[in-house]
């Protein structure tokens, strides 16, 4: 299974192995696939409320990853869910990553506000990558009271995304522009920067006064990265 850049970036940054990973919004479930493959935690879930997708899923894993005459053990190590990702029971005392990508920011975001209400007592990590609006995502990981852990900017088909590894237990601060992902010795980093700033440039256009305050704030914070942007 080959995967994308986007999946490629996401899966080198879990570097430890822990005892759950939801794939959330899985899709096809490559991702959880493959992370199944290298052993990265002790059991990979793989979350979707597509059924015929996740059937579908569900009998690729039982024909590739089930031995013969072992099942019930083997297949210990994936559970199949179809259901909301803001449902997942996530276990205590155990360590677990919640990965959410290929949604939109103001989905993801419920969904991370819908788990951390849910367990408000554990302490719970994320690997998420938004496909649009990071900037609000950002200042809503903020509000929630996770820090950051590690972040990365990709470029997939011409389209940039942002990746950003965050916990409740993280010290360092997330900032709503990104600031351990930029690299501006890079010529991508340069493009994405310049494309962004158009993107709200064009928001001015707006006769919303409330929302070009906003958008003014905006500019100001990525402008605030690299003087010659």
């Amino acid at each position: 299974m080959k995967l994308s850049k986007r999946l490629q970036q996401i899966d080198h940054m879990i570097t430890k192995k822990y005892d759950h990973i939801w794939d959330c919004c899985c899709d096809h479930g490559l991702l959880g696939r493959h992370l199944l493959t290298r052993n990265a935690a002790a059991t990979i879930h793989f979350v979707d409320v597509v059924e015929p997708l996740m059937a579908d899923l569900e009998s690729y894993l039982l024909k590739h990853h089930v031995a013969q005459n072992n099942q019930t053990i083997l297949k210990s190590k994936w559970q199949v869910h179809c259901l909301d990702a803001e449902m997942i029971s996530i276990q205590s005392n155990a360590s677990s990553l919640v990965i959410i990508a290929g949604v939109g920011g103001e989905l993801l975001i419920e969904i991370v506000e819908a788990l951390l209400t849910a367990h408000p007592d554990q302490d719970l990590e994320f690997l998420l990558c938004p496909v649009h609006h990071n900037y609000k995502v950002r200042q809503s990981l903020v509000s929630l009271g996770l820090g950051l852990l590690d972040e990365k900017l990709v470029i997939e088909n011409k389209r940039f995304y942002e990746v950003i590894h965050t916990s409740t237990d993280a010290k360092l601060p997330i900032s709503p522009v990104g600031s351990i992902m930029w690299d501006f010795s890079r010529k991508d980093d340069l493009t994405y920067l310049s494309q962004t700033l158009a993107h709200y440039h064009r928001m001015q256009r707006t006769e919303d006064k409330r929302l070009l305050q906003d958008t003014q704030k905006i500019i100001s914070d990525y402008r605030g990265l690299n003087t010659s942007a």
